[in-house]
């Protein structure tokens, strides 16, 4: 027990200060959560709470070595094509969306109990794009519910899930004994198919249907908004580079292709000067193209009056300048109506993207992330619950979800996406990798899980060293494997786990506890542990799961110890309940990764959310009373 009292205060009183503040930090979201932890940790270590020797022990704690090991592993099955061989099935599910729904759910369930369940969904969520657009099926019927698979998929095993880990390595400190690999395979498989079948049968049924949100040109629309902008000889353009360009309008807009002399270049690889009947492609609205008129000096190009069919059919430009138009009174919406017409995009190298809760886009703007010069990406557009956001690029500080249209090279988009923490949504063909790499990759895991099974090494242990090996045989680059690691969960994590030690040694665990065994003193201990269900249920979906796992486990040791049972079934509980976040897009990544492409709102998720939260919770409870009796 802590016996220093800073500030008057009990040891008990500062710890539930300070979780109290974490978590409405945690669900205010104006910081990211890995930095909110961290000024937990130090705090708890200024005050006493946490010893200054062992601030950082839980970055060295198995469980935080045990999902970073995950999370390579996880990206070596990508790499190697081991999923992309999965999701070729899944893509013959042909129009009927019961049948659809069951490979895709069915898919993201097991694949969430082998590796990463936010890697899992990402891998799938382009797949189950191409299935609404070739079926001309609306995504927010196959979104959610694949979110949610993933969630249920990630119990049924030890890797599954960042709460499963951590509950089983705080099993071990207490008894000196983890959970096993498959410790929670009874209970987890039971409510993970009940759950499919829930979802697949009824559940689908109450999720909103959002029409037009299966491809860039119906969510962005973006051919109404392209328009071509001469530069005249007498134009303040002339002579500027594009760069030069955007400096001179001070905005964002971008350009998306430059022709000259009948040929076309993309915009983001234009580095030469502008020069006197080039003619710009470009998104702008009335008011920037008003801007661009003003201040740059470009007149709006119209098309030919006399095309032949042919012509009308050629991917190549031959404007002709509308100096009739100019010299008219014609509004900016005018000339912006007349400019927007369907314009060929192809080999403009748009793709979709949405913006992952761990990015480090999320509350920046384009000129802070300078995503042209470091990344080489244009922005396009961004929408947001759904629809286009009609506000200047440059305004926008984008936000966990946010699906973006961005520009840039082939060959360095995939990794500027990855760096900046975007998961593409384009449609993809489906890469299978080297058969013999994809046989090591599933070797190498598969001797890590006999290891673990025969307890020949510790988890930790085993699935670090085939993390290393997939490294070290080619499975998975060096950058990548890095790149890999989730860095803000391994923070919350590393940060988060002596914070809840303290909750633990302060007595605050204990207080809690009594509380609850107090209330339910008149009841069944099975009532409490009903109760406690559904607090870490509710805690996991304004929280991360993570952090709510790290909180809750002292409490349910304190209960099991208090009424003299068995700990396993309160851990058990907490493990299970932590990983039920089906009520709000902030409770777990993977439903913020749907939010965006979904065309989601806040209020959509417990619609679908809380009857499967109940089907769960009476699944859960008597097969864990069945296989980890009081």
């Amino acid at each position: 027990m802590i016996e220093s009292i800073p500030f008057g205060f009990a040891p008990s009183t500062l710890v539930f200060l300070i979780l109290g503040a974490t978590l409405v930090a945690f669900m205010w979201g104006r910081f990211r959560y890995d930095l909110v932890a961290l000024c937990a940790l130090l705090l708890s270590v200024m005050l006493g709470l946490v010893p200054a020797d062992a601030a950082f022990a839980g970055f060295g704690h198995p469980a935080v070595i045990t999902v970073a090991a995950v999370l390579v592993l996880s990206r070596g099955f990508e790499r190697a094509g081991v999923v992309d061989l999965i999701a070729e099935q899944v893509l013959k599910a042909g129009d009927r969306l019961i049948l659809q729904l069951m490979l895709l759910v069915g898919t993201v369930v097991v694949l969430s109990g082998v590796m990463n369940n936010v890697g899992a969904l990402a891998l799938l969520l382009p797949v189950a794009l191409r299935l609404a657009r070739e079926h001309n099926t609306s995504p927010s019927l196959l979104l959610m519910p694949l979110a949610f698979g993933s969630l249920l998929g990630g119990l049924t095993t030890l890797i599954g899930t960042p709460p499963n880990i951590i509950i089983a390595s705080y099993r071990g400190t207490l008894t000196g004994e983890n959970f096993s690999l498959f410790s929670f395979f009874p209970v987890g498989v039971a409510v993970a198919l009940a759950g499919l079948a829930f979802i697949v049968l009824v559940g689908w049924r109450l999720t909103p249907q959002r029409a037009g949100q299966a491809s860039n040109a119906d969510m962005f629309d973006t051919a109404s908004y392209l328009v071509e902008l001469k530069v005249g000889e007498d134009a303040k353009a002339n002579g500027l580079t594009l760069q030069q360009l955007r400096e001179e309008i001070d905005d964002a807009i971008p350009v998306l292709a430059v022709v000259r002399d009948e040929k076309r270049h993309a915009g983001y690889a234009f580095y030469r000067t502008l020069k006197a009947g080039d003619i710009l492609l470009l998104e702008a609205d009335p008011d920037e193209l008003k801007l661009l008129e003003g201040k740059a000096g470009l007149s709006v190009v119209s098309e030919p009056e006399d095309t032949s069919e042919d012509q009308a059919q050629s991917q190549d430009y031959q404007p002709v300048d509308n100096a009739a138009a100019q010299a008219s009174d014609a509004t900016a919406e005018e000339k912006a109506e007349k400019a927007s017409r369907k314009v060929d995009t192809e080999g403009l190298q748009l793709v979709e993207a949405v913006v992952r809760t761990d990015s480090m886009m999320a509350n920046r703007s384009v000129r802070q992330l300078r995503l042209h010069h470091q990344f080489g990406l244009h922005l396009v557009a961004v929408a947001r619950d759904g629809s286009r956001l009609k506000q200047r690029l440059r305004d926008i500080r984008f936000q966990s979800g946010d699906v973006l249209l961005l520009q840039g090279g082939e060959n360095e988009m995939h990794e500027s996406l990855a760096t900046l923490g975007c998961l593409p949504l384009a449609s993809r063909e489906l890469t299978f990798g080297q058969p013999r790499k994809m046989a090591l990759s599933i070797g190498v895991f598969a001797l890590a899980i006999v290891a673990m099974l025969l307890n020949f090494l510790p988890a930790a242990v085993a699935l670090s060293s085939a993390a290393v090996v997939t490294l070290l045989i080619g499975v998975l680059p060096l950058r990548e494997g890095y790149q890999a690691i989730d860095g803000p969960v391994i923070v919350l994590l590393g940060a988060m786990l002596p914070v809840g030690k303290a909750l633990e040694t302060s007595g605050g665990a204990q207080l809690i506890a009594d509380a609850m065994m107090q209330a339910g003193s008149q009841w069944p201990v099975v009532v409490t542990l009903s109760g406690l269900f559904v607090l870490s249920m509710v805690l996991s979906n304004v929280v991360n799961n993570a952090a709510a796992a790290l909180l809750m486990a002292p409490i349910g040791a304190s209960l099991a110890q208090g009424f003299g049972v068995s700990l396993d079934p309160f851990l058990m509980v907490i493990a299970v309940s932590a990983s039920c976040a089906f009520l709000t897009p902030i409770g777990h990544q993977s439903n913020t990764l749907v939010l965006g492409p979904g065309g989601y709102r806040f209020g959509d998720y417990w619609k679908l959310g809380l009857p499967l939260s109940l089907v769960v919770m009476a699944v859960a409870m008597p097969m864990i009373l069945w296989r980890w009796p009081l």
